[in-house]
């Protein structure tokens, strides 16, 4: 029987890397709609909008009290959607560390 091997590291260090970049870019694009969300409804300036939109994306939560509807609305709706993609983002950016785990892991099961 031939001995099976793990894909090589270059491989490995690409797909980690587009996983990082990809996973970034996520969080970029996230981080982007929640400050202008922010900056818009809540009427406050960017560097706060940054903030506001850094501690939903993260699970912290907001800064600034929501004072009319609309930015209740929005704040609600970002919060869902931060969830959502902070985990996403975290399950790309994991993901070819999880895959050459199982890699290894097959690999030594069959020997």
């Amino acid at each position: 029987m031939a001995t099976k091997k793990l894909p090589y590291q270059k491989h490995f260090f690409s797909k980690l890397f587009k996983s990082f970049a990809l996973g970034t870019l996520f969080l970029l694009f996230s981080l982007g709609i929640g400050v202008m969300g922010y900056h818009y409804f809540f009427n406050i300036p960017w560097l706060d909008s940054l903030l506001n939109a850094s501690m939903i994306l993260t699970g912290m939560g907001p800064v600034d009290r929501a004072e009319t509807d609309s930015a209740k609305l929005f704040s609600s709706i970002y919060a869902i959607y931060s969830g959502v993609a902070f985990l996403t983002s975290v399950a790309v950016l994991f993901s070819p560390i999880i895959h050459r785990f199982l890699h290894q892991f097959r690999i030594d099961m069959e020997e």
